[in-house]
């Protein structure tokens, strides 16, 4: 835990301490040139779109089923290609929420059973090519880039990649480590946050379009899931493959004709998507952000689909409410006339399998809350009641017709278009449908729509700030006010089983650590504690850095004063849920996860650990014949490993940073303090990596600490 503290308040510190990089020379400006008549962007004039063309395209079915697509495309001596699978991670297990992210990482990075993933490393760097996997919502894909006189060599890892991956336990470890540490930083953008909720209330918590990974749902995932999954979803007739480049297609055909042609793996057909039927109550929802002084807002409710018959008019709508940047309605009226947002805009959000969101999103200042919400309600009524302008609806649909160039101006975006529309069984030419679709709405149409398909009386509106700030209350805007609770459920702890025999061994094994630190009334007989240490935290960059830390401990109150290179922190806990950190950079509360280490360093504390066979609210059970595991009421877990005379060895826990790691402090050079052994030298690893090593200077018991000294500021 010492090492824990120390990274979670020193990184955001050494990052503003660091020395700012010198200002560039500057160079005069050139003298100005001679005004040419000033001319305003609305008289600029743009020649017609050109019309959409597609490329000839070849495509075909091997006897296995796989659907395979060809480009040819020689301006570029390489070679391009996807496979899109029929897949997703909405077809989880709700217990093993995760399992897609895992399974797209360690397809590639597992390696195949010829080759582990570094070796296929090796080869494709040597290369400059590159073979990647991936998993999303609704399909996975395994894509490859090369020079193309590579071809023959990286279609072959591709093929191996496809068809065996080995899906390797080590990759799986680090994989599931990489998720920890993405859940655990889930909070950390109101932006994100704000999307996140907004999107499961919407769609439903418990739902597969709303569920989110948890801790304890990557735990649950393992190899033969991985394998499981791949088997049921990565068969011949459940892939689209796309190639694109420079080759004959004639000459690419027999390749993959070939390269496949013993792959005969069968499945039945993957089964529809689940449908989305999920309906939310509306009203406001605040998730509590206390250390932002500006708020993030989702508004909004289900959608539709791109192929919905009014997809077209929604589009033109949404662009003229706020869509179209400086030019929409909201950014006009709540950023410029009235100055209460940072940045407001409104999509209607149509997917190609699923039902989408209508989302209004943008951020305010804290203050600005509650205006920002009722100008923004305004305009959408607005929209709802009053027909649009000529002027906006002729820039709306220029806009979204000039935007279809872009998804075509190369052949691998014209041909991963085509894939999709074939993937998800959209006409070949809906893009020119949708084109014409575009071309003939009217202002009619627009009003229409808009008071159609939006409900006011539906919205669900999600607030991320501090409410405190808010000067005007969220009730004021006469809807419902929930709160949304934002806590990550930690990671289990798997423990052994106990029964009497183990409870009873346990406790043997403590009293046997307690004779050999020291005895037991000398423990119980310690009120108050403290130590100096210097730490060495190998896990920053640079070669370590070095830190001197006091801990002094009235249970349950707790300070921590480190000593840094560029200046003083330090961490007060009240032992009631809060207390303060001062730095060099000010004074701030003490923050929830601070709390929470604060709490989980007392449960450790080595006099009140070692007597914990004494304490109703703490188990200690036996797991070996050296070894306890002491759990509490709160979750705190810690195992306690003894060395042959009965001194702790080393101890294991969970990092207190949500990760999921296990860090090992590993315990020596005992020496006598107060009349009881402690330890002087401690070498901490995290994740099984070195993270700190840890040299005790003093350790005082009993030296009368007051409970002022821990809480002065």
């Amino acid at each position: 835990m010492r090492s824990a503290i120390l990274t979670l308040f020193t990184a955001a510190i050494v990052s503003a301490q660091a020395p700012a990089p010198a200002p560039a020379a500057r160079k005069a400006a050139p003298a100005p040139k001679p005004a040419a008549a000033s001319r305003s962007y609305k008289t600029l004039k743009y020649p017609p779109m050109r019309e959409l063309k597609f490329p000839e395209i070849a495509s075909f079915t091997l006897p296995n089923g796989m659907k395979v697509f060809l480009l040819e495309n020689h301006e570029l001596p390489l070679v391009r290609g996807s496979a899109r699978i029929r897949t997703g991670n909405i077809f989880e297990p709700a217990q093993k929420v995760g399992l897609t992210s895992i399974f797209g990482e360690v397809m590639r990075t597992g390696g195949t059973k010829s080759k582990t993933g570094d070796q296929l490393n090796e080869l494709l760097e040597g290369i400059a090519a590159s073979v990647e996997s991936d998993v999303g919502e609704t399909s996975g894909t395994l894509s490859f880039n090369t020079l193309k006189e590579h071809t023959g060599t990286v279609l072959d890892v591709f093929k191996d990649v496809l068809v065996a991956p080995e899906f390797r336990q080590d990759k799986i470890d680090i994989a599931k480590t990489q998720m920890r540490g993405i859940i655990a930083r889930r909070n950390d953008q109101a932006g994100g946050i704000a999307s996140r909720e907004f999107d499961r209330l919407l769609y439903g918590p418990t739902t597969p379009w709303g569920r989110i990974v948890e801790h304890e749902t990557i735990q649950s995932v393992n190899r033969q899931d991985l394998l499981d999954w791949h088997k049921r979803y990565y068969f011949p007739a459940n892939v689209m493959l796309a190639i694109q480049g420079d080759f004959s297609t004639a000459e690419m055909r027999a390749k993959i004709e070939k390269l496949f042609a013993g792959w005969d793996a069968k499945q039945a057909p993957v089964p529809p998507l689940p449908a989305v039927s999920h309906s939310q109550k509306p009203g406001i929802f605040l998730a509590e952000k206390s250390e932002v002084n500006q708020s993030n807002f989702r508004i909004g409710h289900l959608g539709g689909k791109l192929n919905d018959k009014d997809y077209p008019a929604l589009e033109v709508m949404a662009d003229i409410l706020g869509a179209n940047g400086f030019s929409s309605r909201l950014m006009k009226k709540i950023r410029s006339d009235l100055g209460l947002a940072y940045g407001v805009s409104a999509n209607w959000n149509a997917n190609y399998d699923h039902v989408g969101t209508f989302t209004i999103s943008g951020s305010t200042k804290s203050e600005s809350t509650v205006d920002a919400l009722k100008a923004i309600y305004g305009e959408v009524e607005r929209i709802r009641s009053t027909e649009v302008t000529d002027q906006e609806l002729q820039e709306a649909k220029e806009s979204t017709l000039n935007s279809f160039v872009f998804n075509f101006d190369s052949p691998s975006k014209t041909l991963s278009r085509i894939v999709n529309y074939e993937y998800h069984g959209y006409p070949k030419d809906f893009i020119f449908q949708y084109q014409k679709a575009i071309a003939a709405v009217t202002k009619a149409d627009v009003m229409r729509v808009a008071k159609e398909y939006i409900k006011p009386e539906n919205f669900v509106t999600v607030v991320v700030g501090k409410s405190a700030d808010f000067g005007t209350p969220l009730s004021s805007l006469n809807m419902p006010v929930s709160k949304i609770d934002l806590t990550i459920p930690e990671p289990k702890t798997a423990t052994a089983k106990a029964d009497a025999a183990s409870l009873q061994k346990g406790k043997q094994l403590l009293q046997k650590l307690q004779a050999a630190v020291g005895g037991a009334d000398k423990l119980t007989a310690v009120k108050d504690y403290m130590h100096v240490a210097q730490v060495k935290v190998l896990a920053m960059q640079g070669g370590g850095l070095q830190v001197t830390q006091t801990t002094k401990i009235i249970a349950p109150m707790i300070r921590f004063e480190q000593q840094l290179p560029f200046g003083k922190i330090v961490i007060y806990y009240d032992g009631k849920g809060s207390g303060f950190m001062i730095g060099p950079q000010g004074q701030a509360p003490l923050p929830a996860p601070a709390v929470k280490q604060a709490n989980e360093e007392l449960f450790r504390l080595y006099p009140t650990l070692w007597m914990s066979d004494r304490d109703p609210n703490r188990t200690v059970n036996a797991v070996s014949n050296d070894a306890v595991e002491i759990t509490d009421k709160n979750g705190n877990y810690v195992r306690v490993t003894l060395d042959a005379s009965g001194l702790p060895a080393k101890v294991n826990y969970k990092a207190a940073d949500n990760s999921g790691n296990e860090v090992e402090a590993i315990y020596s050079d005992f020496k006598e303090a107060g009349g009881i052994k402690l330890p002087h030298v401690i070498k901490v690893s995290q994740g099984g990596k070195p993270a700190a090593d840890i040299t005790v200077t003093e350790y005082k018991l009993n030296s009368g600490l007051k409970p002022e000294e821990l809480g002065q500021k």
